[in-house]
């Protein structure tokens, strides 16, 4: 995803470059074409949550405030990626974020609020850890707290409780999609490595 953007050269506007297959329809909200939100990131969006895979081994959570211009990343095994790691997984999306917004707004006027200015970033390391094998549960976890405004409660998130938020975010997702084995996946799977690292 981020050879793509990196290796395009913009034109004079700073514009032009190359962004990850099916940005764009993220961005507008039109994927997953199960769930579609029509919703556009920094008009009807502030707050983009994204579940990230790093290297097919490890998964992270993100959470970009589009206002702020920030990104927080929550680590589930802080260990397993180094901060020297986590700059370069980074990087790409601290100019894409910002170089989408401006590439894909509708009109001028919506444009000149955003800048290609690269966006921050922070890890926070005061949140609950995970065993290895839990990281994915513990990524979603942090998203669906964090949107609910809800603390990341040590007790909750013990380790232990690994298996058992694993078998209830499971049966949360088929209460919610009981048909979701009806639909196919029609949004081409060049699109499915959007949020891969």
């Amino acid at each position: 995803m981020e050879t793509d953007f990196k290796d395009s050269e913009p034109d004079q506007n700073g514009l032009g470059r190359r962004l990850p297959g099916g940005a764009w329809n993220y961005y507008a909200g039109t994927i997953p074409s199960f769930c579609q939100s029509n919703k556009v990131w920094g008009t009807d969006i502030d707050d983009v949550y994204a579940p990230v895979n790093y290297t097919d081994t490890h998964w992270i959570a993100m959470w970009i405030s589009i206002p702020k211009k920030h990104i927080v990343v929550w680590d589930s095994i802080c260990s397993s990626i180094s901060p020297e790691e986590l700059d370069v997984v980074m990087e790409p999306l601290l100019y894409m974020v910002p170089y989408l917004l401006v590439e894909c707004a509708s009109s001028d006027e919506q444009r000149a609020q955003y800048s290609l200015e690269p966006f921050t970033y922070e890890r926070l390391t005061n949140i609950p850890q995970a065993r290895v094998g839990d990281c994915g549960v513990y990524a979603l976890k942090y998203i669906e707290c964090h949107a609910l405004g809800m603390p990341f409660s040590k007790k909750d998130f013990a380790k232990p409780n690994g298996k058992s938020m694993r078998d209830k975010m499971a049966v949360d997702i088929f209460k919610e999609l009981p048909d979701a084995h009806e639909f196919e996946n029609n949004d081409n799977d060049a699109n499915l490595g959007a949020y891969e690292g």
